[in-house]
């Protein structure tokens, strides 16, 4: 009880905060004392965790949207690539204005858009994680389902969410993790020209970067540690604990997970009395939507010709609205671009998109290398992972940005070259995709096949061959696909790095895209964001999807 009331205790406190009166000609106070580093964390901790709900709530009704229907899927898939290329500063500069327009003379606005934008860092990997377990259940257990005649209700609740659930739960971690290399971004924001620092630990590490103050640096990393250990103790490890019973497995584990927190919660009364109520409320809804449904196919049969006239009608009235639109909006945008940019820079911005496209393959294959290996070895030692998955956790969260002013002194030290000594910072952050999923692919590989090939003797390279590469490869490729998309958008902080008043400058489309911003030019701003989401949707349909779609139909484990 204790733990539930300072829990709620904290929010209300924290999110009373996000209301306050606030314009623009206002300066929110902002300091680099350490002492006001916990509230600063507080309120990052509440941007990052409403984000989360939405990520959570978006991921469902979209991938499930997806996965059921497949005239849906042709349209949402595509989209989803598009929405995953548009960097993050892309969306902070199209819906700010917009989120402080709905909320005017309230700080709330501002704190959406922040909110917005760590959402944008956390939702597509959760949602193509969420879409490919839709996709890749085994078929022997939907045939159980057909069996045991589940209405589409149950199958969701029972089969479905139930054999999601193990994977989600490591993209989630992934995500709010990928979700700190952005809250610099997103707690800093840049309105017709006047920066806004929100309280959080995002900004101070701005600030602390701008005042070139190591000290600060080094308190904001001490509070982030502190920050990472409370979250994987008091969230994701009872989350861990509480999904291994939805692996499908037909073998009992020497070692099962557990938690302190997770205990606790299993042996408390208060939320024992929970459980029966929600169990209760499950059966009535259960009731209530199996009722439901069977009177909407009733009356769906009554008047099937009429509905198919209306789907019909909204299908092609959906159509035309959309061509219309794309072809007012490529008019505004040729008028906008032609009458101030040449084509020989967009054929200059399309060579900067080269060079950039290969630095992401060159570091998604060298990132691969390292952490395939790595990521299957915890994966498959549930004792290893939970020792290492607070410090996995945490080299994830990690800002990578923190690095950034290491390299310039060295850069400019040394007089290296910025095309390639920048070029890992764009993996820094990144790379942690594929070593989460690799970990979440590892460990839903059944135990039963690890036994079996145990008995049958199979090591070394045929072991990988025959059962870890095939069992991975799924999750493997949302980690590379996501890695990728996450490497395209650190592009535009990696390659154009400041420290002070020193910036260095490397050749590729990241760097434009954000000189075009710190000179304040939206035209070019604009262009450089929509070449770079066609380099990454060019490579999504016509690479990473084809890639994908082999993996989930040749690698099922049925």
């Amino acid at each position: 009880m204790l733990v539930v009331t300072a829990a709620i205790t904290l929010v209300v406190w924290g999110s009373r905060d996000m209301t306050i009166p606030y314009t623009l000609t206002q300066t929110l106070p902002l300091s680099l004392d350490p002492i006001y580093l916990p509230y600063y964390a507080l309120r990052t901790i509440l941007r990052m965790l409403f984000a989360l709900v939405l990520a959570l709530t978006f991921s469902f009704l979209y991938a499930t949207l997806a996965a059921k229907s497949k005239k849906a899927e042709v349209f949402l898939i595509p989209v989803l690539d598009i929405l995953q290329s548009v960097p993050i500063l892309g969306f902070l500069s199209i819906t700010v204005v917009g989120f402080i327009a709905l909320f005017p003379g309230s700080l709330l606005g501002v704190e959406c858009a922040s909110i917005f934008a760590i959402f944008t860092s956390q939702v597509w990997n959760m949602t193509f994680s969420l879409y490919q377990s839709f996709i890749s259940i085994p078929k022997e257990l939907t045939e159980v389902a057909t069996l045991f005649r589940l209405s589409p209700w149950r199958r969701y609740w029972r089969l479905e969410v139930p054999y999601a659930i193990p994977q989600l739960l490591w993209n989630t971690m992934m995500s709010v993790s990928g979700g700190w290399f952005f809250v610099v971004a997103s707690e800093a924001i840049t309105v017709s020209g006047k920066s806004i620092m929100l309280p959080g630990i995002g900004s101070y590490i701005a600030l602390a970067a701008k005042e070139q103050s190591t000290e600060a640096i080094f308190y904001a990393i001490l509070t982030m540690l502190i920050v990472i250990f409370f979250y994987d103790q008091l969230l994701f490890r009872p989350l861990l604990a509480w999904s291994d019973k939805f692996k499908a497995e037909l073998t009992a584990r020497n070692e099962i997970p557990s938690s302190w927190v997770l205990t606790m919660i299993r042996r408390s009364s208060l939320f024992n009395l929970f459980n029966i109520l929600w169990l209760k409320f499950s059966k009535f809804l259960d009731k209530f939507v199996q009722a439901l449904s069977f009177k909407t196919y009733e009356v769906a049969k009554e008047y099937d010709t009429f509905t198919k006239i209306i789907r019909k009608t909204l299908t092609y009235s959906t159509l035309l609205f959309i061509f219309f639109m794309f072809f007012y909006y490529t008019s505004q945008a040729y008028h906008y671009f032609f009458d101030k940019i040449y084509f020989n820079e967009i054929q200059h911005i399309l060579y900067l998109g080269f060079l950039t496209l290969i630095r992401v393959v060159v570091l998604c294959a060298l990132a691969s290398v390292f952490w395939v290996p790595i990521g299957v070895m915890i994966g498959l030692n549930s004792r290893l992972a939970s020792i290492l998955q607070p410090w996995v956790q945490f080299m994830a969260a990690f800002p990578a940005n923190l690095f950034f002013p290491m390299v310039v002194a060295l850069i400019i030290q040394y007089h290296l070259n910025p095309d390639i000594w920048l070029s890992p910072l764009m993996i820094l952050g990144t790379q942690w995709y594929i070593l989460f999923n690799v970990i979440g692919g590892a460990s839903a590989i059944p135990f039963d096949f690890q036994e079996l090939t145990k008995n049958f003797q199979v090591r070394g390279w045929l072991q990988w061959k025959k059962l870890y590469l095939p069992g991975i490869a799924p999750a493997y490729i949302t980690g590379l696909i996501t890695a990728a998309g996450g490497s395209w958008n650190a592009s535009i902080v990696a390659e154009y790095v400041s420290w002070g008043n020193k910036t260095i400058e490397a050749n590729g489309i990241g760097a434009y895209i954000a000189a075009s911003t710190a000179a304040g030019d939206q035209p070019r701003v604009l262009l450089g964001v929509i070449i770079l989401s066609l380099y990454v949707l060019i490579l999504n349909r016509f690479f990473w999807h084809p890639l994908y779609v082999f993996a989930t139909t040749h690698y099922r484990l049925d």
